[in-house]
């Protein structure tokens, strides 16, 4: 497997993509970003079984649990409008938080976090699932984001790969419930789930568009060495670990992003973002993605929003970030501004 220089990253920051050869960069990129993900297990079709429901004012909560190829049983919350329905579906996908998937599916949610309500209340039909290690999802004994025990158990699976395929099940639940159009699926996050929003896109065709926040940053200009491999907590790509250690990585995350593309893309980076700290790189990074989608006839539809302010979501970004999937999820017969307040 090819790899780069850490060093030369850290010193003249992320590469120019090779816009005009992009199919074959394209496939070489996605071998390196399959191979790190690990052996993901497969997609089925969509099985679930509905725990609770409950009427709110405006949606009903259903409390499901969707199986998963190997054997999993992923706890969601479904959040059904109980208005008007735009026919869309949203993936809202949570935090680095212990509560998991209700941070950003109930009210007792964080302020900035609590996007899948939002979303709901403009129409859409939104699932919001726990990841291994939150939630409903931490092991007994074991603390929430601590993935040791499911490293030794998956040597051949790297936690991010494991999330991966389970929202991408998700897709598939939320593709055939009724009322949604399978064809107007989007994914949306902040922090971890800002990442897991665009990963997931990565490998699952079906995402129709993507809004991350505070979830992209470049290995260019981290001083944390291991941000991305092993650690004492939570540990992205345990493989990673012995590269960094050589001084190499086996890609930069702009290109992984950018297979992403063209499907619509909102970005949000925080400048003052306490661990993503070297925003400016990461930045120099979505500039090389912007030309991608440019090359590709799709500018308008790769959006960065950069400004002022901590690791957070706040409320004018997450309102334009709304926007953005209103309208790049909007059917046929709902064009214009695409807002369904």
């Amino acid at each position: 497997m090819s790899t780069y220089d850490l060093a030369t990253l850290h010193r003249e920051g992320p590469f120019v993509l090779p816009v005009d050869d992009w199919d074959r960069a394209s496939a070489d990129i996605r071998s390196r970003w399959e191979a790190t993900l690990g052996a993901l297990p497969p997609p089925m079709g969509p099985r679930h079984e509905v725990l609770d429901v409950t009427r709110m004012s405006d949606h009903e909560r259903i409390t499901l649990r969707y199986r998963t190829s190997d054997g999993d049983l992923v706890p969601a919350r479904l959040l059904v409008p109980l208005g008007d329905r735009s026919g869309a579906g949203v993936m809202a996908l949570h935090p680095t938080v212990a509560s998991g998937k209700d941070d950003v599916a109930t009210a007792e949610g964080r302020d900035g976090r609590r996007y899948g309500l939002d979303l709901v209340r403009r129409g859409h039909v939104v699932l919001a699932p726990d990841t291994i290690t939150a939630g409903e999802r931490v092991v007994p004994g074991s603390e929430p984001y601590h993935t040791a025990g499911f490293v030794a158990a998956h040597p051949k699976l790297s936690p991010m790969g494991k999330i991966a395929a389970d929202h991408r099940q998700g897709v598939s639940v939320l593709a055939a419930w009724p009322g949604v159009d399978p064809a107007r699926i989007g994914a949306i996050g902040h922090s971890l789930g800002g990442y897991n929003a665009w990963f997931l896109a990565t490998i699952d065709p079906r995402i129709a568009a993507v809004v991350s926040s505070c979830g992209y940053a470049t290995f260019a200009g981290d001083a944390d060495l291991h941000h991305w491999g092993t650690r004492d907590w939570f540990s992205h790509f345990p493989r990673l670990s012995a590269l960094l250690e050589q001084g190499t990585v086996p890609f930069e995350f702009h290109e992984v992003m950018a297979l992403v593309a063209p499907r619509p893309m909102f970005s949000w980076v925080a400048m003052a973002d306490q661990y993503f700290p070297n925003w400016l790189d990461s930045t120099r990074g979505l500039e090389q993605v912007r030309r991608l989608y440019e090359r590709l006839g799709r500018a308008d539809d790769f959006v960065t929003w950069v400004g002022h302010g901590p690791h957070d979501f706040p409320p004018h970004v997450a309102e334009t970030a709304y926007r953005f999937l209103d309208h790049h999820l909007a059917g046929p017969s709902s064009e214009g501004d695409g807002r369904r307040d």
